[in-house]
């Protein structure tokens, strides 16, 4: 099993350096290329940050050369979005690929959670946006549901809204393959795919093993993430920050999107990206190697086995009911 993962290490061969020593790589089949490190969305609208802490962040990421901005419509209320939307004035929104998230699985309330994100991003359109949280095996079914949420985006692509569309997941590989197959069964292929990816994740319901190598067939960007489990891989005491983000970018990667919440961390992101070079195959199995014995049982992969992490779990109303053929069929829930 380590030997397919580092197979698969071919970040390499499409990436290339900046004058600023930023890495930036191929999303997938989209023609556009992006900052091999992504920002992550919900750090920079933590209530520990000030506006204008979050503001000076987001703006210090751009002039180091970081384009990918990942946010979502459920972040903190709203302020990651109005935080990024208020960073991204000034010129700095043409320099960047600008995602974002949205929880409705019903047509109406996936339109109506993009129309509130671009005011907040303050923007006419986002460069992708991506169903959020496909982590039960419902939620693909209800996505593709007549009166479901694709209809919503599919409309806003038409409208020049969005550009391109994908979705994300951290619960079981399962659930992303039977997304891409429903989409397949509605001749739909995805532009890109959000999934964890960390030196835990070869060991545990592998979203490498499994996910990844359907996604390079398919040429659908991928976006990993959880490279830290949001700082809880590194307590395992196994591992360092910077390992954990150069064995992500080694895997065939788009994007890495990360966490930083401090110009320090931000730092450290700059330095990886700056002094990288994809690991050795020995390397590689070195790194998985260490991290065997306490990665096993996902003990430090929470957002996989716990409910911490699942958003719409603790927000079902987020998610808009249910879509219109399912209460037709069954009628009124309970």
């Amino acid at each position: 099993m380590i030997g397919a993962i580092a197979g698969m290490g071919d970040a390499g061969n499409s990436q290339q350096h900046s004058n600023n020593g930023m890495l930036y790589r191929p999303l997938g089949h989209t023609g556009e290329r992006v900052s091999a490190i992504g920002l992550g969305g919900f750090h920079i609208g933590q209530a520990k940050l000030s506006e204008n802490d979050s503001i000076r962040l987001i703006r210090s990421a751009i002039d180091g050369g970081i384009t990918f901005m990942d946010n979502s419509w459920d972040y903190n209320e709203g302020q990651s979005e109005i935080r990024m939307g208020m960073a991204l004035k000034d010129g700095y929104r043409q320099k960047v690929f600008l995602m974002t998230k949205l929880d409705g699985r019903t047509k109406q309330e996936a339109a109506r959670q993009l129309d509130e994100s671009l005011r907040r991003l303050q923007t006419d359109h986002v460069d992708l946006i991506q169903h959020h949280e496909i982590i039960r095996f419902e939620d693909p079914d209800r996505v593709f549901a007549e009166g479901g949420a694709q209809e919503a985006v599919l409309e806003a692509r038409r409208a020049g809204k969005v550009r391109f569309l994908g979705f994300t997941g951290h619960k079981d590989p399962h659930v992303h393959l039977y997304m891409l197959e429903v989409a397949a069964r509605h001749n739909f292929r995805f532009d890109t795919v959000q999934m964890p990816l960390n030196v835990m994740d070869a060991h545990f319901r592998s979203f490498g093993h499994m996910v990844l190598p359907k996604l390079l067939e398919q040429q659908i960007g991928v976006l990993g993430m959880k490279s830290m489990g949001d700082h809880v891989i590194l307590r395992s005491g196994v591992v360092t920050a910077p390992e954990c983000l150069r064995y992500a970018l080694t895997l065939p990667t788009s994007v890495v999107i990360t966490g930083i919440d401090s110009p320090k961390i931000l730092q450290q992101a700059f330095d990886v990206a700056k002094n990288f070079k994809p690991m050795t195959e020995q390397e590689t199995a070195t790194l998985l190697s260490k991290t065997k014995n306490v990665a096993v049982t996902g003990h430090f992969e929470l957002f996989k086995t716990s409910a911490h992490f699942d958003s719409t779990a603790h927000h079902p109303e987020w998610l808009g009911g249910q879509v219109p053929s399912v209460t037709e069929l069954a009628g009124p829930a309970a």
